[in-house]
């Protein structure tokens, strides 16, 4: 396990939801500047590991979703992947 995974395996249960609580409340403490120096390193590390969680749920999320494909006379024809360029 490298140094900086550590203490961040619970992460990778998170919902998006619970892991963007984390990141919000990490941020909001760096920037109120009160924070010593090692400790903001360490909420650092975890608020880069919760924001590359958050990406890989959403990145999920975006894959599992569909656009309608819709008929000449505007009925549903079925789905396709969402276009995501």
């Amino acid at each position: 396990m490298s140094k900086e995974n550590k203490g961040n395996e619970d992460i990778a249960a998170m919902s998006f939801e619970q892991a963007l609580d984390q990141l919000e409340k990490i941020v909001a403490s760096l920037e109120t500047g009160d924070v010593p120096l090692n400790q903001s390193i360490e909420i650092y590390e975890r608020g880069e590991a919760l924001k590359m969680h958050c990406e890989k749920l959403l990145k999920t999320a975006e894959d599992r979703i569909e656009k309608i494909r819709l008929n000449r006379d505007g009925s549903a024809g079925g789905t396709e992947p969402l276009d995501t360029d």
